[in-house]
């Protein structure tokens, strides 16, 4: 007996050593199936995404009752299995499907409430508090502390119906909830973790990925949640996003097969870039401008804001310094069905010196050295000093520029409000012509300049109760205003301009709003 349990104990021994030498080795970073060239470093919580870089990340950690469509960007369903909107289009109501997050919780329509909560929480100080403000019953006076929580128009009906209450018929409302303003949040996790949370050790997600590593500055690393309710059609085991400014490296890394997808091209590159299969460039419903301070001098005068871009020929700048297709214009909404773009002012170097003299400063004189500030990047750059050489060719102004880490810019422009003169960028959060100008209103959290005009917010607010032709011509005078008030420099319409081989990844499509979810990306 003794000489068999010895022979069968060294059978089961080597059993369990060819059963842990077929065992799938766990994946690491350096194994990841897709690799993205990001750009800058991202943030993580739901609650404090502003920016593309982090919203690309987001996408795959989180979800919300709608997804972007990976070919037109249009909502479609995710977290809501369905969903109904009152005759007067007053109450939207949605049916969740059954679904978990990655520690095993069931995620519930109490979940979508606290994440709104959340963000509407003067003290998280969200810049996307705005959004919902905009949209939901009483959202707006509880962010301003003038209401309670219970006001605001969402709640649980049960564990798997959320309702909305607007304030109009948003027409927009539905395909809005794809974005992290209206995504769910685990309520265990952020309260046992506080600000750590995000960390790969406490963060809880309900998206197709979990995050592994995260190594700031340097990459992030997720990988396939086996939890996620459609964990079946996620193809992807892990990817690794990197975050990097230097868009020539990136190339480089690109161009080495160190990187599958490289979002934004280097612009002292884009004429060889251009003539690669794998250069992805489309339309993008968004804008570049530089932004004003208007309670700072000497910009705090219409007549010196509309000389600066009156000296500003955009046409060359996409002709000569962009290169990439993008659409030179003076408006700030692009082109949508059922809207007409309004213009500000034209390029008109004579008349940009007629304003300047007409604001006190004939031919520059006595006029402060403006500062631009802006984001480390070549192309920002690049701009930037197109922009100081049109200003000294054309008023005869002194400019300098200040360049800094993305993090750094958003926190001098939104929060302290420390500029002059600032690069900006709006990507549309959703397919209507509100999405790029409801940040204008006063108080709003991505308003950086602090611009403020009782009659613009008035057209706003009035278009949240409109349908039809009548809300676009809202739209339409409540933009006129904007651009007549020269708050800002639109200098184009971007263009999405990735480099990505879609004969190897299928799943990845241009789009209009530039999104491209990761759940949906797989290796041909």
């Amino acid at each position: 007996m003794k000489r068999i349990l010895t022979v069968l104990f060294a059978l089961m021994a080597v059993t369990a050593m060819l059963f842990t030498s077929c065992a799938p080795k766990e994946l690491t970073a350096d194994k990841a199936d897709f690799i993205m060239s990001n750009g800058a470093e991202p943030t993580i919580d739901p609650s404090l995404l502003n920016d593309v870089a982090s919203t690309n990340v987001g996408l795959g950690l989180f979800e919300g009752l709608m997804q972007y469509d990976p070919n037109t960007n249009k909502g479609v369903p995710a977290l809501a299995e369905s969903y109904t909107v009152s005759p007067d289009g007053l109450v939207v109501t949605f049916k969740l499907r059954k679904a978990n997050w990655s520690d095993g919780h069931a995620l519930t329509s109490a979940d979508f409430v606290y994440g709104m909560k959340r963000i509407l929480d003067p003290a998280t100080a969200a810049e996307y508090a705005y959004m919902p403000g905009m949209v939901l019953k009483g959202a707006e006076d509880f962010t301003a502390g003038k209401g309670s929580f219970d006001a605001v128009g969402i709640k649980a009906l049960d564990p798997q119906t959320v309702q909305y209450t607007l304030t109009g018929p948003a027409p927009y409302f539905v395909d809005m909830t794809c974005h992290n303003a209206f995504w769910p949040l685990p309520q265990w996790a952020i309260e046992k973790s506080g600000n750590e949370w995000t960390k790969p050790a406490n963060i809880v997600t309900n998206g197709p990925y979990t995050l592994k590593e995260w190594k700031p500055q340097d990459y992030i690393f997720m990988v396939k949640n086996p939890k996620y309710w459609d964990a079946k059609n996620v193809k992807l085991r892990g990817i690794k996003i990197l975050a990097s400014d230097n868009d020539s490296t990136n190339y480089n890394m690109f161009k080495n097969g160190e990187v599958d997808w490289m979002h934004g091209i280097s612009n002292s590159k884009i004429d060889e870039i251009k003539l690669r299969k794998d250069y992805q460039a489309s339309a993008q419903v968004a804008t570049y401008y530089y932004e004003f301070n208007v309670v700072r001098k000497p910009v705090d005068n219409v007549l010196v804001r509309k000389a600066l871009s009156a000296a500003i020929d955009k046409q060359t700048l996409v002709d000569k310094v962009t290169k990439g297709g993008q659409i030179p214009t003076a408006a700030m909404v692009p082109p949508m069905a059922g809207y007409t773009p309004q213009q500000g002012q034209a390029f008109n170097a004579e008349e940009g010196k007629k304003l300047l003299a007409q604001a006190g400063y004939p031919n520059g004189k006595g006029f402060p050295v403006l500062t631009i500030v802006y984001n480390t990047n070549e192309g920002h750059k690049a701009i930037a000093e197109y922009v100081q050489q049109q200003w000294k060719n054309n008023l005869n102004i002194n400019v300098v520029l200040k360049n800094m880490e993305f993090k750094t810019l958003i926190e001098l422009r939104a929060k302290q409000h420390d500029f002059t003169v600032a690069r900006a960028g709006w990507v549309g959060d959703y397919l209507d012509p509100n999405t790029m100008l409801d940040m204008f209103i006063t108080g709003s959290g991505n308003n950086d300049g602090q611009y403020a005009n009782p009659a613009y917010d008035k057209l706003i607010q009035d278009a949240r109760l409109a349908k039809g032709a009548d809300r676009m011509d809202m739209l339409q005078k409540a933009e006129a205003i904007l651009m007549g008030d020269a708050v800002i420099i639109p200098f184009y319409h971007y263009s999405n301009q990735d480099l990505v081989d879609t004969a190897k990844w299928g799943g990845w499509n241009a789009t209009p709003l530039g999104f491209h979810p990761f759940k949906y990306i797989f290796k041909k």
